[in-house]
């Protein structure tokens, strides 16, 4: 057995590294700031990607696909947006390789270099709004709702796996709309989706809110977030809809000639969300023995193991389990029977905790003789001795009350860990403990910028459901009508 992993009250950052690797999700590439996404990961993305996909069909939308590439002069018709990304942005400058005529393997053949730069995509709002163009020329095409899972690069400098790599896998949706206000309404809308998608399957409760000017996306008229609380009580934004007004509309010349039978701009959205919730599933609910993963995500929910000496008991166990295999596989819950005799019982209990299965059953001679099997629970790890007889339905409801559980122990540790503070001095204190802060802002860029100059905490929103509430900012005194969310965050 491999030593156990690093504690998450000694080293959390440790833990968090340690636990991506040893629970085989994903590992470094050759490549630095990029990652490979091993098959037990992309089995849960494929899972969150299944389950949003239809949440997104059953809004309206249909997806497609970009290019890659999108020219240079694409991202300096939006002076804002191009402000946004140049710093992160991978340019390709050349087409062709030739043989070194020193002997130094291959080397960028000079002569192949191309008359407009490229390139790769960092977010495709200037690709596709150059396409919707073309696409949108009255009332009638409107509204186009369209979503694309692709790829995206941004040249991070300090990556983590799942958290910040240069290279990372998403969705981005992008709609053109007839009116304002039906523009705002689907930017509400798909935050609502992300959020019932996060609290739903993801197990992990969110806070809904709208972000400062400083924290909006390069581009956009207003920024609507979902953030979440992970264990060492920073926050992570977990997905955000962007209004983007005509902005896009006016850079790329998209006009549609309206009901009144004039001509005017349209009116844009977009959003996404990537491969970083897959970060926060493992901070939100993991423990030091490993992944905890909710039953909607996780690619096995029920492991099967049995407990035998020589072949015969075995074949008597696949007797009375396979029935249940299927019975369970019927039900949608998929089930592994793991009866390879290349690893002892210890070594598959350890090995199915690390991954986060959510129930585990175990059979051996003395259950079959006795009519019982125990199950373990992942969530709570404990373990009981039950009938066999109906052991089917207290599998499918337990699958449902872990699924609950582990969003409820969640809503708890946030609930704990978010404090209204009033003082500068309170402020200071709270934050080196981690956590929410509730706090009044003046509403000053200056003022957030000092903050987070002084104690590296950020605005995550202005929630949704904030309260009209008369105060003072912490730091400049100044009137402010509501209180904000400030945390340190990933």
């Amino acid at each position: 057995m491999s030593k156990s992993l690093p504690s998450r009250a000694d080293n959390y950052s440790e833990w968090y590294n340690e636990l991506v690797k040893r629970a085989d999700l994903a590992e470094n590439s050759a490549v630095r700031g990029c990652m490979i996404i091993k098959p037990y990961g992309y089995s849960i993305w494929e899972k969150m990607q299944r389950a949003l996909d239809d949440m997104f069909k059953e809004t309206g939308h249909t997806n497609a696909y970009f290019p890659l590439f999108i020219p240079k002069s694409f991202l300096s018709k939006e002076a804002s947006h191009v402000e946004g990304f140049a710093k992160e942005c991978a340019v390709v400058t050349h087409y062709r390789l030739k043989n070194d005529p020193n002997g130094g393997g291959v080397i960028v053949d000079p002569d192949a270099k191309l008359e407009e730069e490229l390139i790769v995509r960092p977010t495709s709002e200037t690709v596709i709004w150059s396409s919707y163009k073309n696409w949108i020329q009255s009332y009638r095409d409107l509204p186009l709702l369209i979503n694309q899972w692709a790829n995206v690069v941004r040249w991070e400098m300090r990556t983590r796996l799942f958290l910040r790599t240069a290279e990372f896998l998403w969705q981005e949706g992008h709609t053109a709309h007839a009116t304002k206000q039906e523009a705002i309404e689907e930017t509400e809308q798909m935050l609502e989706v992300y959020a019932e998608f996060a609290e739903t399957f993801m197990a992990m409760p969110v806070l809904k809110g709208i972000k400062t000017a400083n924290e909006r996306f390069a581009g956009a008229d207003e920024t609507y977030c979902i953030e979440a609380m992970m264990q060492d009580g920073k926050a992570l934004q977990a997905g955000t809809s962007h209004f983007l007004g005509q902005n896009f509309a006016k850079a790329f010349d998209v006009k549609f000639v309206n009901k009144e039978n004039q001509l005017d701009y349209v009116w844009g959205t977009s959003w996404g969300v990537s491969t970083r919730l897959m970060g926060a599933l493992i901070m939100a609910h993991s423990d030091d023995q490993g992944l905890v993963l909710p039953p909607k995500l996780a690619p096995i929910q029920v492991v099967i193991v049995p407990i035998y000496k020589g072949e015969e008991q075995l074949e008597n166990i696949k007797v009375r389990i396979n029935p249940l295999v299927k019975a369970l596989k019927s039900r949608g819950v998929s089930v592994k029977f793991d009866f390879a005799e290349n690893q002892s019982p210890g070594f598959k209990f350890a090995e199915y905790e690390l991954k986060g299965v959510p129930v585990r059953l175990a059979i051996g001679n003395r259950d079959m003789e006795n009519g019982t099997i125990e199950l373990a629970r992942r969530d709570t790890r404990e373990k009981t001795s039950m009938p066999f007889e109906g052991i089917e339905d207290v599998i499918v409801d337990t699958l449902e009350d872990i699924q609950k559980s582990i969003y409820q122990k969640a809503l708890d540790f946030r609930a704990a860990n978010t404090f209204e503070v009033n003082s500068w001095d309170e402020f200071t204190a709270k934050i080196e403990e981690g956590g929410f802060l509730s706090a009044h802002w003046d509403g000053s860029s200056e003022t957030e910028e000092k903050i987070k100059e002084l104690t590296k905490a950020t605005i995550r929103c202005i929630p949704l459901d904030a309260k009209e509430e008369a105060g003072k900012c912490i730091l400049t005194g100044a009137p402010s009508s509501r209180r904000v969310i400030f945390a340190r965050a990933y």
